[in-house]
């Protein structure tokens, strides 16, 4: 796969992964600012308010994100770590979804991340082993380390690069493409798919000759996966449940990578101090990794439908409300971090949200660390010198319900 980076149209990846631009505008793209001092300001105030977050925040609009629009339901929004945690610990009081799933239609909403109950439970046990932490070197070993190595031969000779298009994006929709074995030329048509049909027809075909002829890839693992309850009922997944999988993972995993990737690589860059100390101990990359999971999640709120009437951190919610969890503002929950609003790689690890929580805490977490781990390694081992190139504008941190960062201009040496 030596020549995966230049088969990426340059133009269209940044079309397909400008948070700024039309694809990402009905998650808040267009927000410039940084929403942390207020979250910071509401979650002492108290630690549930009413309102979806971007009321709360007086960023106006309609956007499309789990738990909304849904203008006809009353919203509220959890600012503090003990409140999101209480969210996520109860599945049968927050449940993920406010109807039950139709399996027999392929779309990315009926997945797990939408599933409640011995549904979830079940489709999540069928397709977990393959997402496990002991098989991360499968994924390494079958995508992830040449696509890295790929790219960066692509921009080793130039001396600089722009790396959130050039290297972030490219990483983690070749990862799920390539574990799906669909070519390169046909990764991007994906990513822009807004009609699951048209998923459908790319993927449809090769899961049909999986079941012919298995491979050594995810697909194969979806078409072949079992489980048995305890009546000897045997359970596989349907074609329309393997499209919708499929459909789950490039979206989550082709977005939220990409953007977390970005996001620490920016905060390293930053401070030259701390890529310095990474680079000469590459221990550390990975609570730097943990750190900026932390400190800029990229997804920062999730939500939650509430099943019946209930008084929840002293604020009464009636059934049928949205409950948004602001884990970014969790995240930075004083009472649960010291100094939360620092980026400090040598502060001493505990849970966050970054990954969600519960029994719906995110399935690629683990290949997601693995891809930042090694994308970023591979760039400090090969790239000697790597910094932020002075003389072009200097990324930032955009974005509301995904937030990531703008470009990365870098300069090395050659």
């Amino acid at each position: 796969m030596t020549d995966t980076a230049p088969l990426l149209d340059p133009t269209r990846v940044r079309e397909l992964f400008d948070l700024r631009g039309s694809y990402m505008a009905r998650v808040g793209g267009g927000f410039e600012g940084d929403p942390y001092p207020l979250w910071n300001r509401l979650r002492e105030q108290a630690p549930v308010h009413e309102g979806a977050l971007h009321d709360l925040s007086d960023y106006p609009g309609e956007y499309l994100f789990q738990g909304l629009p849904e203008p006809d339901r009353p919203h509220y929004t959890a600012f503090s770590y003990a409140a999101c945690n209480d969210i996520y610990r109860d599945a049968e009081l927050f449940a993920s979804n406010p109807e039950p799933i139709d399996l027999s239609k392929p779309s990315p909403n009926n997945t797990l991340l939408n599933m409640g109950g011995q549904q979830h439970r079940r489709y999540r046990a069928l397709v977990q082993p393959r997402f496990a932490p002991k098989q991360v070197e499968w994924w390494v070993r079958k995508s992830i380390d040449t696509i890295v190595h790929a790219l960066i031969d692509h921009l080793q000779g130039a001396g600089r690069a722009e790396l959130n298009v050039d290297f972030c994006a490219a990483i983690p929709v070749l990862t799920i493409t390539g574990a799906f074995g669909i070519p390169v030329d046909q990764a991007l048509d994906l990513r822009a798919a807004n009609d699951p049909m048209t998923t459908v027809g790319i993927i449809a075909p090769l899961v049909a000759a999986r079941r012919e002829e298995p491979g050594d890839d995810l697909l194969t693992v979806l078409v072949q996966a079992e489980l048995t309850d305890e009546d000897g009922t045997v359970h596989r997944l349907s074609d329309p449940e393997i499209y919708s999988f499929c459909m789950l993972l490039l979206a989550a995993g082709s977005g939220t990578t990409w953007k977390q990737m970005g996001i620490t690589l920016t905060a390293l860059l930053q401070r030259p101090e701390v890529l310095a100390a990474v680079r000469a101990d590459r221990s550390l990359l990975k609570p730097a990794i943990e750190e900026a999971l932390r400190w800029q999640p990229t997804d920062p709120c999730f939500a939650r439908f509430v099943t019946r009437d209930t008084e929840f951190h002293g604020v009464q919610v009636p059934a049928g409300a949205v409950m948004h969890i602001n884990l970014g503002a969790a995240n930075r929950d004083p009472e649960r971090f010291e100094r939360p609003d620092e980026f400090d790689i040598s502060r001493t690890p505990r849970p966050m949200f970054s990954f969600g929580g519960g029994p719906h805490i995110c399935l690629g977490m683990h290949v997601a660390r693995a891809e930042m781990l090694t994308g970023i390694g591979a760039l400090l081992d090969r790239l000697p010198g790597l910094r932020l190139d002075p003389d072009a504008e200097a990324p930032r941190y955009v974005g509301f319900y995904e937030r990531g960062a703008t470009a990365i201009p870098v300069l090395f040496e050659n």
